[in-house]
């Protein structure tokens, strides 16, 4: 070792193999002073203005004292400071900070300083005067408008402060900012204690019930000092009370004197309060507390809160709870429903599990024990097998089975902490004299046995083989000997201590990998049972020496591998199995071969690039690691075991071909065959041997290999029965296919051939005369069509330079902007949501009744929604008939709450030719809304009928399953989702979706609008787009209007828009925080314009100025009135609406128009062939509006796609994922294991189901309007992400529709989106049935007495009389129906309700 002379901060060292030069340390490994000084290098230091470590030499300043910190000093110098005040009250205002730095730093003062918080916030700091040691800086405090967000459920901030010097932050500390205000907010249950407790100085004020941080803000009230007198309850411990009962729970209070007599709520949870009644001011109880749960135990947290809002607790430092248990859940038998008494689960078993009620009878005993299995089912004879017994009834709880589990006359002693109420015991078997067999007995106040016998036997071991291998391990071993299957636990130690894992045995033999040793010796084996004594036998195993590769041979290989590397070496015949594998580059390791104890042989594996790359030898599945080197430390002992003593050189794959380069070569059979094959010069040193030439199946036999030759010959007649062989050439995994030798055949053959040929040639060379004349006249058509296309394209450029991209490019932040609605997005009410969805055009019934009346503005200018759903309203019956049918409808709800009759009712409808899809889609809603209120059972029933629906499917084609809806469960489903997915729609979805809408309205109102044809200038849909270059020009007009809130505004409006265009902008501009159903409607309303202070006109699309062209009216625009820039307009509601003209777009094209006259066919002959070609293609120019309008909404949509098809984690969507693992259990039990009919399947559940359903119809979410060129987006939009959804490819060519073309290049990017959200989805933890159940009673509880279930009731029953017959004959011919009599309860319903329903209805 010795330092290099000309640069000391390196060393050279040395070896017996090599040479290395080093640094003398390794300074820059450390990042902290601390850790710098701490490693106590002599050559390293911290560079305290530099803040690194580094030698002395390489800090600036160093020679001058405390610009360098060396390891002698010891980290007590390392720079250091602190904060004062270190805690600082967020609404007292503070002058400036102090800071005390202490530690090695060069004095600051005259240093340009800040103190730097991050996120580029910095205040000035200085020093007052020069020191060393312990310095005094003065830093202002950041702006309170930059203090940094409170962390939720955190009353504080800690704030890092550092001092920059030189732009360099050289010391940090930490401050704290507090809010006492905020510990209510955090500690809602314990506000009062967690204020008196809390680390700051802060007050607590009884009066406003609020924590404070300066005490004269409290009312003069007795207010407490410390924790221990805040008002608070005292908690007590309650006996379980069961689900659904009634019961009051005292509550004990301390220090309540102030609240005595103020109102009082006891809260259960968010949705679960009660009264609270004062006993004294000490106490108070909880009247009538009715608490449910659907789990088998739930714990409900008991707190008191003052009445109103917002929620005021009194404080529950230790929280009181009251348990709530179920009986129904949980307890399938007898043992494991009584066994509940322990937990204080006052339970009885008859039928089932039921609560006991109070005045019946303790319980009685249970069944027999029922042993269902036993596991294993031998053992030793020295006992200590875990014996598994698994069945019903095994006891109530584990002291009746302590001392009741025999096998025979042998004790098995139960284990407390593997047992299982009622299910599953695991006792440990006792010893046993000699071998027998017998049954379990499980004796808990009953005996039971068991079926299966257990047996005690006696294993024996007899050989080992292999009895040597390298002390490295990796051996397989293989032990011999009889009953080795027995006891539950088994352990093969190698030298007593070191186990031998990877277990595999059978009766007669065990097999193992033994472990490494740590020198070569001969060692005992031991096989032991149940951790008991080993098995005698006298096994021993011989570690020997590990194997040793010295060389290995060629270094060089092609990148597709396969070539034979020769491994030379000693000690290989204790080698079992052996892989090469390749660092970085490398692909799949390869498997190698033991030729003798000297040579192995291994193919090369593939690589990834030409390059040179270290090798790896595994030995018996142990890394090969070459111990002489790690001896001589010549390598470091991970670098030994990476085995990089060994490198493979890659080189590019060799290159092949005929001697002429010829791809065709001709041979006739039965002439001999010699191939001259030239190779391209590689690197690869190729030998003879090594080459593989193939003539079809046909091995050429290699004669010469030169270096840039290959000669081989066939010996062999070659078949003349395929006419073509490919000649190939193999090396390794290399393949190429240099050529395809062609057998000739007869003489008559060839001359076949050549007549053949001569006419080929002759009808060539005719038709080559006529190709060349359609070219000369298509060379001509080409250049004329040419000059036409840089027509084409220099009226594009001047389109897109006016108005295309300067208009669609707007910046963002304005359209967002324009897009923020103060009132909040306009969601429908859940009510309307579901009756819009489920009730689309099923029924007749509810198109019939679903009209909005006419609606009467008010004084503002708006019409309140009038809603006239009849499931909505009340049940508009006589009250002469109401008895008796509501008495027939509860009867008929029980019915069809009954899961069998249900099921019935619903396969004997389907049955009928009769029975529609459209009855089918109104029944299947019907239903859902009948069983609204129990989604637990309707899920039930869906799943049921879906099972059914799959059997078919899957019989058939089980890819067509769900994709269309043609059942009543397929409609159910699409309920079903709708319910379960909208809270995901309103709080995830709602907004993005929104947004879009208007981004695509506002970007069709940039535009020219037809508003006969209802054609755009920006839309996405080629048959909506306004093939013509309309020049319009915005207006900005001054309106006043007294209607929605406002007086006037500024809208800005097209020249080219017709009047009642005009009129929408305005209502819109005025009535967008109002929801759409309650705006004026554009015939309500007459526009008036102020030309002059003296003259005033009327604005209508239609009046006495009209202009008329080839005999149509064109509709009046601003620009026919000749409107200024900032014209004053005044709006005003008409009293009498003018219906002569009628809506606009429903008006007769051959009567009026409005920007396009329409295209006269007929005329088109007559125009010139320039002329027609010009009319047919110079349109197509106007398609780059699809695509600027595409980019323009990209972002839009983009996030629309990502709120669809994302997972939030504190509100996962348990519906997807329970009707997912539904899905894939169905395939499963059916073995469909194709993963793309899962995924059909689940598109055509949710993304087609529902998703397009709603992109289609953002009516059934929203209150606005949907237009016809939205719903023409939105069309595009949807068909986008059906795309996306789909696993087919897209087929698309130059014939392809625009639309689909249109988001071609985004379909594969939207396919990954939804392929990883199907993989969340299936990622997620498995919901139980319990859990799934509980959410969905909480779905019921949200929107409960919504609708009127008795209406859904009375329109399912219509059709249960329609098809009275069918359905009885259902009922009689199921067993079980007939067993519960269901078809006389039918008869029942129809009796009640067949006596005046007619007359009901009629009189209604």
């Amino acid at each position: 070792m010795q330092f290099d002379p000309a640069d000391p901060g390196y060393l050279y060292l040395m070896t017996s193999h090599q040479m290395a030069r080093v640094k003398v340390a390794a300074c820059a490994a450390h990042t902290t002073c601390g850790d710098c000084v701490g490693a106590a290098d002599a050559y390293c230091g911290w560079c305290a203005l530099e803040t690194r470590c580094t030698l002395q030499q390489d800090c600036a300043n160093s020679s001058q004292p405390h610009f360098w910190t060396s390891a002698s000093e010891g980290p007590g110098r390392c720079p250091a400071m602190t904060v004062l005040p270190a805690e600082i009250n967020v609404h007292q205002e503070y002058p400036g900070m102090i800071l005390q730095i202490s530690g090695s730093l060069p004095s600051l003062s005259g240093m340009e300083m800040a103190c730097d918080y991050g996120h580029g916030i910095r205040t000035v700091a200085r020093v007052p005067g020069p020191a060393f040691g312990h310095q005094i800086a003065y830093c202002n405090l950041l702006p309170k408008d930059q203090f940094p967000p409170f962390p939720p459920h955190q009353d504080h901030v800690t704030v890092e402060m550092s001092v920059r010097v030189h732009g360099q932050n050289i010391v940090r500390a930490n401050f704290t900012i507090y809010d006492c205000g905020r510990v209510g907010q955090v500690y809602p249950h314990t506000a009062c204690t967690s204020c008196l407790s809390a680390q700051w100085p802060c007050f607590w004020c009884t009066q406003q019930h609020a924590c404070v941080s300066n005490q004269s803000r409290c009312e003069a009230s007795p207010n407490p000092t410390s924790p221990q007198d805040c008002p608070q309850i005292l908690p007590s411990s309650l006996a379980p009370m069961p689900t659904g009962g009634s019961q009051s729970i005292p509550v004990h209070l301390a220090n309540a004197a102030f609240f005595q007599g103020a109102a009082l709520e006891c809260s259960f949870g968010p949705e679960e309060t009660f009264e609270a009644v004062w006993v004294n001011e000490s106490a108070v109880r909880c009247n009538h507390v009715v608490l449910h749960t659907t789990q088998k135990s739930q714990v409900f947290p008991l707190s008191l809160q003052l009445k109103g809002r917002p929620a005021r607790f009194l404080d529950s430092p230790d929280p009181m709870t009251v348990e709530v248990y179920n009986c129904a859940v949980g307890s399938p038998d007898c043992s494991q429903c009584l066994g509940r008494e322990d937990l204080g689960h006052l339970c009885v078993w008859s039928d089932g599990c039921r609560p006991r009620g109070t005045l019946q009878p303790p319980p009685g005993t249970c069944p027999a024990p029922e042993i269902r299995a036993i596991e294993p089912l031998s053992g030793p004879l020295d006992g200590g097998t875990r014996l598994t017994i698994r069945g019903r009834n095994l006891g109530r709880r584990f002291s009746d089975v302590a001392q009741g589990v025999w096998i025979g006359s042998v004790a098995c002693e139960p284990l407390a902490d593997r047992y299982t109420v009622s299910e599953e015991i695991v006792c440990a078997t006792g010893p046993a004299p000699e071998a027998f067999s017998d049954v379990v007995t499980v004796n808990a106040s009953k005996e039971g046995r068991s079926r299966e016998r257990f047996s005690y036997v006696l294993p024996l071991v007899h050989s080992l083989e292999p009895t040597m291998g390298p002390k490295a391990g990796g051996t397989r071993i293989t032990i011999h000997g009889s009953d080795l299957h027995v006891g539950s636990e088994l352990q093969v130690l190698v030298n007593n201590t070191e186990p031998c894992t990877e277990l595999l045995r059978s009766d007669a033999s065990i097999a193992c990998t033994v472990p490494g040793g740590a020198l070569p010796a001969m060692v005992p084996v031991c096989v032991r049972f149940e951790q008991r004594g080993c098995v005698r036998g006298g096994l021993s195993f011989q570690y020997m020496p590990n194997p040793v590769i010295t060389a290995i041979s060629p270094h060089r290989s092609h990148v597709s591998g396969g070539r034979t590397i020769t491994v030379a070496g000693e000690r290989f015949h204790m080698v079992q199995k052996v892989s090469m594998a390749v660092h970085h580059i490398g692909r799949e390791p390869t498997l190698c071969k033991v030729l003798n104890s000297t040579r192995i042989t291994c193919p090369s594996p593939g690589a990834l690039s030409n390059a040179s790359a270290p090798v790896d030898f595994f030995l018996n599945g142990r890394v090969y690691a070459d111990e002489a080197a790690v001896a001589e430390e010549l390598l470091e002992p991970e670098e030994a075991q990476r085995g990089s003593q060994f490198r493979l050189d890659y080189l590019p794959d060799p290159q092949f071909s005929t001697a002429k380069r010829e791809k065709w070569i001709k041979h006739h059979p039965g002439e001999p065959l010699t191939l001259v094959i030239h190779k391209e010069q590689d690197g690869l040193g190729l030998e003879s041997h090594e080459y593989r030439v193939k003539i079809g199946q046909v091995a050429c036999d290699i004669q010469i290999v030169s270096e840039r030759v290959i000669h081989c010959s066939v010996n062999e007649s070659l078949g003349t029965a395929e006419g073509q062989l490919p000649i190939t050439i193999q090396v390794g995994n290399f393949n190429q296919t240099i050529a395809t030798l062609q057998l000739g055949g007869s003489e008559t053959a060839i001359i076949v051939s050549i007549v053949i040929c001569s006419v080929l040639l002759l009808l060539s060379v005719v038709a080559l005369f006529v190709f060349c004349t359609k070219s000369r006249r298509a060379e001509r058509y080409w250049q004329k069509t040419l000059l036409q296309m840089e027509e084409m394209e220099s009226q594009i450029r001047e389109e897109i330079r006016k108005g295309s991209f300067a208009e669609l490019q707007t910046d963002m932040t304005d359209l967002t902007k324009e897009l923020n609605r103060s009132q909040g997005i306009p969601f429908l009410e859940y009510k309307h949501f579901v009756t819009r969805t489920f009730f689309p055009k099923c029924s007749s019934l509810y198109e019939e009744r679903y009209v909005l009346p006419s609606q009467t503005l008010n004084s503002q200018g708006s019409s309140p929604v009038q809603e006239t759903h009849p499931l909505l309203g009340e049940w508009k019956i006589p009250e002469s008939c109401r008895p008796n049918m509501e008495e027939g409808i509860s009867l008929f709800s029980s019915l069809l709450n009954n899961k069998h009759f249900l099921i019935v009712f619903v396969h004997a409808l389907e049955q009928q030719k009769d029975f529609a899809v459209r009855d089918r889609c109104s029944l299947a809603s019907l239903l859902t809304i009948a069983l609204h209120g129990k989604l637990e059972y309707y899920t039930g029933i869906m799943k049921e009928l879906l099972v059914d629906l799959i059997d078919a499917s899957a019989a058939k084609n089980p890819k067509l399953m769900l994709r269309r809806t043609e059942s009543v469960v397929e409609k159910m489903l699409t309920n079903w989702m709708s319910i379960c997915m909208y809270s995901c729609l309103r709080e995830t979805v709602g907004e993005p979706f929104f947004l879009l809408l208007c981004a695509i309205k506002q970007q069709i109102n940039k535009g020219s609008i037809d508003a006969i044809t209802g054609k755009a200038r920006y839309t996405l849909n080629e048959e909506w787009l306004l093939r013509e270059n309309i020049e319009a020009k915005p207006r900005n007009l001054n309106v006043s209007f007294q209607g929605c809130g406002m007086d006037s505004l500024s809208v800005r409006a097209m020249d080219t828009d017709t009047l009642t265009q005009v009129k929408e902008k305005i209502l819109e501009a005025f009535c967008k925080n109002v929801p759409y159903s309650q705006w004026p409607r554009a015939e309500d309303v007459d526009l008036e314009w102020f030309a002059s202070s003296t003259q005033s006109y009327i604005l209508r699309d239609l009046d006495d100025t009209s202009v008329v062209e080839d005999g149509r009216k064109k509709l009046n625009t601003l620009a026919h009135y000749k409107i200024p820039e900032g014209a004053s307009l005044a709006m005003s509601l008409t009293d009498k609406k003018d219906n002569t003209l009628g809506r606009v777009k429903d008006l007769d094209t051959e009567k009026y128009f409005h920007l396009v006259l329409p295209t006269d066919e007929l005329a088109e002959p007559k125009k010139s062939h320039r002329q027609s070609h010009r009319k047919k293609v110079l349109p197509e120019i106007y398609l780059t509006r699809l695509l600027s309008t595409k980019g323009t909404l990209q972002k839009f949509l983009d996030d629309l796609f990502k709120a669809i098809l994302s997972i939030r984690e504190d509100k996962p969507p348990l519906a997807v994922k329970y009707f997912f693992d539904f899905l894939e259990e169905q395939a499963e039990k059916r073995g469909i294991s194709d993963p793309d009919t899962l995924h059909i399947w689940k598109t055509n559940s949710l993304p087609l189901r529902f998703w397009v359903n709603i992109l289609k119809n953002p009516q059934f979410v929203f209150d606005i309007e949907k237009t016809d060129h939205i719903d023409a987006c939105l069309s595009v939009i949807a068909q986008a992400f059906i795309d996306a959804c789909s696993i087919s490819d897209l087929q698309l060519g130059k014939d392809s529709p625009t639309n689909k073309l249109l988001y071609a290049k985004e379909i594969p990017e939207y396919r990954k989106i939804v392929q990883r959200y199907y993989k969340q989805i299936h990622d997620m933890t498995p919901l139980s049935e319990q859990e799934m159940n509980a959410h969905l009673a909480e779905e019921s509880r949200k929107y409960q007495n919504e609708f009127n279930t008795n209406v859904a009731m009375a329109e399912i029953y219509k059709y249960a009389k329609r098809y009275r017959p069918q359905i009885m004959s259902a009922l009689e011919a199921n067993p079980t129906a007939r067993r519960t009599q269901l078809q006389h309860k039918f008869e029942q319903v129809v009796a009640l309700m067949e006596d005046n329903i007619y007359e009901c209805y009629s009189e209604a």
